[in-house]
Formats: structure tokens, sequence, C-alpha cells
């Protein structure tokens, strides 16, 4: 009764909250859109994942029953999440996008859960990245209750699969199109009748190593699978204070580069035309993800 009450008053207060914008930034509808889009391609993520693996499954790969509940849990709020959104976004009089079609790539339980604590911390980094253009304060905090529920997630699944729960002491923003970047590599198809977003997937980027575990100084391959940057480019890691830069040197299928410090846990690298800036005009390529051990 509790959440049934909850959610009424929150849609009450959300459809009193018409979509605002600032110059030349997307509506707080567009930005609630956003967000559904991602929380749609979550919510089938794992539905499809539990529908597939049974706590046998899970057993077999090596995690407990405990873990399987708990994923069923990650499941239920990010249905709720969807269900949320999309009332939001019909109270106010907006057209909430439906989900997609999708491909996740993964083929067993163990890449089903390295595949969810990506797509968890990604998640946490789209709404922090979106947080500076929300206007309605209603909508802001909205956003920042799933925003700290995204983050428990990502934390859970890590702890899950070995990883440090929390590795850094910030989270690090991602831009509208670098989220999308990565979301549209899962895409298959959209509906048509889904508004188009505001928002532009740059060329996909792959981050690899030869080190079992990357850290501070290990070279890192950045491979441009599918087409070839010309010019001089820089790589550009993602941070809540800004990005830091390290030399591309340029390779057989690719760039190399080193690790900067002060990066760790899971990172964001991109390619950019300069060394001043990582910005939609500098970006060449990218997000590519990577876990920097501490």
């Amino acid at each position: 009764m509790k959440s049934t009450i909850f959610s009424v008053a929150a849609l009450a207060a959300l459809s009193s909250a018409a979509p605002v914008k600032r110059a030349d930034a997307p509506t707080d509808g567009d930005i609630l859109n956003y967000a559904l889009t991602l929380e749609h391609l979550e919510d089938t993520f794992y539905r499809d994942a539990l529908a597939k693996y049974t706590v046998d499954d899970f057993k077999s790969a090596g995690f407990d029953e405990a873990a399987y509940n708990r994923i069923k849990m990650v499941s239920k709020d990010e249905e709720t999440h969807v269900s949320f959104l999309t009332g939001a976004l019909k109270a106010a009089g907006a057209k909430p996008v439906e989900a997609c079609t999708y491909d996740f790539g993964y083929t067993d339980v163990k890449s089903f859960l390295a595949t969810a604590s990506i797509l968890e911390g990604v998640g946490v980094s789209a709404y922090l990245g979106a947080a500076a253009d929300i206007m309605s304060k209603t909508y802001l905090t909205a956003a920042g209750s799933i925003l700290t529920v995204e983050a428990r997630h990502s934390s859970y699944i890590r702890n899950t699969i070995g990883q440090s729960p929390f590795p850094s002491p910030f989270d690090n923003p991602l831009s509208y199109n670098e989220v999308y970047t990565l979301a549209a590599q899962f895409i298959k198809s959209c509906p048509e009748t889904n508004a188009p977003l505001p928002v532009k997937a740059f060329p996909s980027l792959a981050a690899s190593s030869s080190d079992a575990m990357i850290k501070t100084g290990s070279k890192v391959m950045l491979a441009t699978k599918g087409y070839k940057v010309e010019g001089k480019v820089y790589a550009a890691f993602i941070t809540v204070t800004g990005p830091v830069f390290a030399d591309a040197t340029a390779t057989d299928g690719g760039f190399e580069v080193d690790v900067p410090e002060g990066i760790a846990g899971q990172s964001y690298v991109v390619l950019t035309s300069c060394n001043t800036a990582a910005t939609d005009d500098t970006i060449v390529a990218g997000p590519a993800v990577l876990e920097v051990s501490a």
C-alpha cells in the first residue's frame, strides 16, 4: 500500500510540472524519455535472462540462490522504473517511448552478470550526466531517486562477480550521446512510433589489454573495428572533474594508450580530436568501457 500511495502522489506532482527547457538543451520530457529508453533496455535485459536461466543455472555457474533472488529483485526494480517513468510522462502530457528489440550478446550466467555490471554502471553515469540539465526540481528528485537505486544495483552486482563494490570515491558522468553510443550497441531496432530522441551515436570503441587486471600504467588497445580514424587523436578518460587526456598511438586496428593516474573502477575513454576538451564537437569515437583496478 505504501508504494501505491507514493506512486500516486509522485505522479500527481509530476503532472503539475510541465516539461520545461533550457535554451539549446533537451526538454525535461526529452530527458525522461531518454531515461525511459535506458530503463526499457535494462528491464528487458533482466526479464529475458531470468526467463532463460534458473536458480540451478546460477548455482552451476558458482553463484548461490541468494544471488539469483537478488537479481530477481533488481529486475523488479527496473520494471517499476519503467512503469513510473511511463506514468510520469503520460501525466505530464508527453508520449512515452516503447521498448526496442535488443541483442545483449551474453551466452551464460557469468557473461550475463558481467554485462549486468556494465549496464548498471552506465545507468548510474547516465542519470548523473543528465542531472544538470533537468530544470524541474520535481523531475530532478524523481531521477535522483532512481539514480541511487541504480548505484546500489551496481555495487551489489560488482561485489557478486568479484569486483570492488565501490572502487572510487566518485562516479563518472556521461553525456547523452556517450550513453546512447553504448546503448545503441545492444539495440537492433525500435518502434517507428517512438519519438526521435535528441541524441546520436558516435562510432563504437572497444578496449582490451594484455594485462589480466588493468591498472594505472597499463597499455590498453582501443579498437576501431570497421572504420579508420584519420589525423591526430587523443584519448580522454571521463571523470567527474573533467577529462584526463593521454596520448593515443596509432596501431593496426586502432590506438594504444597508457591508463593515466586517478582512473579506477568502471571507466570510460573516448578518442578526441584535441587534448583540451571532450565534447560532442571533438569526440571522434567511443566511449569504450574498461575496468581499472585501484
